[in-house]
């Protein structure tokens, strides 16, 4: 099973449309355990894409076997930085350590112009080691 969408630049409405049809598209398998996780996780990728580039984005959710996959391509050349986030920084810099911290494999590839923020969770319960 898989979800696909293209995100407009700076559409932060597509945000609640990306989680809504995420969380269908998990129930619809029947899944249960890791949709909040996965919900906030595509909130954190999703956002990133949108907030710190000036370009569409594409956002992929698959679903194969026990496995969750989301990815998020933009087309900006910069590759996001994990960082950790500052007391007085509001509720900046959060994002890539909430993926690292619960997702059960993550990462950045480069694609051409651009690249894929990506996130995998087991839907087995198994969680991060």
């Amino acid at each position: 099973m898989q979800l696909r969408r293209r995100l407009g630049h700076a559409d932060l409405t597509a945000v609640p449309e990306i989680r809504r049809a995420l969380r269908e598209l998990l129930r619809h398998r029947g899944e249960q355990t890791c949709t909040d996780v996965a919900e906030l996780l595509t909130t954190e990728l999703v956002t990133n894409a949108l907030v710190h580039t000036d370009h569409d984005a594409e956002f992929t959710a698959t679903v194969a076997a026990s496995r969750l996959r989301v990815e998020v391509r933009d087309f900006a050349a910069d590759h996001p930085q994990l960082r950790l986030p500052v007391a007085d920084d509001g509720t900046h810099g959060r994002g890539l350590v909430l993926v690292q911290a619960l997702a059960d494999a993550w990462g950045v590839r480069a694609q051409g112009v651009g690249k894929s923020v990506w996130f995998e969770l087991d839907m087995d319960g198994g969680g991060p080691e």
